[in-house]
């Protein structure tokens, strides 16, 4: 099954007199982890806000689950975004005001297939975040007080619970050093093995490509 496919892809930005995209044909199988490459400047991030339904192509189509997403009106895009995509920010864009284990349930909130999937969401929110090292003690405080590293562990747990089908990152190792970067991958990794989500990730570093089965060049794949 394709998660994702694009055909005949192309995004202009409004006033812009160029194509940002144009990509003929890109397809990801369900489970896969795909390490999206592109320097600055190549479009990473508007094809990551394509996948995710925050902007929609100017022409062609995309769809998701197999669901035509750039047909469908905006609210029923955002509606698909809380049901089926996990979003791990490169900022984390984690609530200061919340808890670490509410930071993680608020996906629960917005989407009831979510909180299906997930039971318990509290329950579900404390395994994922042990599963990722960040014990009762930490669970409880404001994500204000917790390290750069822990913060994006509670980003990973909040882009997993309730099983999304599909996680996006946009660059979330940026700000870490070599080993807590690579024990962020095999976390993310396993995670999202567990529960058969697909990846794409996004990044400039060629390190982290090396740990991922499919790389795409958006250099090759894109034609704009």
């Amino acid at each position: 099954m394709n998660v994702i496919k694009l055909k005949d892809l192309t995004y202009r930005w409004q006033g812009q007199s160029k194509n940002t995209l144009e990509i003929a044909d890109l397809s990801v199988s369900k489970g896969e982890h795909v390490f999206l490459r592109g320097e600055s400047g190549s479009g990473k991030t508007t094809l990551l806000n394509l996948l995710a339904g925050i902007i929609t192509p100017s022409e062609g189509e995309l769809h998701l689950l197999e669901q035509p997403t750039h047909l469908m009106k905006p609210s029923l895009r955002d509606r698909f975004r809380a049901d089926h995509i996990g979003v791990i920010f490169q900022q984390f864009n984690l609530l200061p005001y919340l808890s670490t284990l509410e930071n993680v349930t608020l996906p629960c909130n917005f989407s009831a297939l979510r909180k299906q999937r997930a039971g318990n969401a509290k329950g579900q929110a404390i395994t994922l975040l042990e599963h990722l090292k960040l014990g009762a003690d930490l669970q409880k405080k404001p994500v204000t007080e917790l390290s750069v590293g822990q913060q994006q562990r509670v980003a990973v747990a909040r882009a997993l619970i309730g099983q999304p089908e599909i996680i996006l990152a946009d660059e979330p190792t940026s700000a870490l050093d070599t080993s807590t970067r690579d024990a962020f991958l095999k976390l993310l990794f396993d995670q999202a093995d567990a529960q058969n989500s697909t990846v794409v990730f996004v990044s400039h570093d060629p390190y982290i490509a090396e740990s991922f089965p499919r790389v795409i060049e958006l250099s090759e794949a894109n034609q704009a």
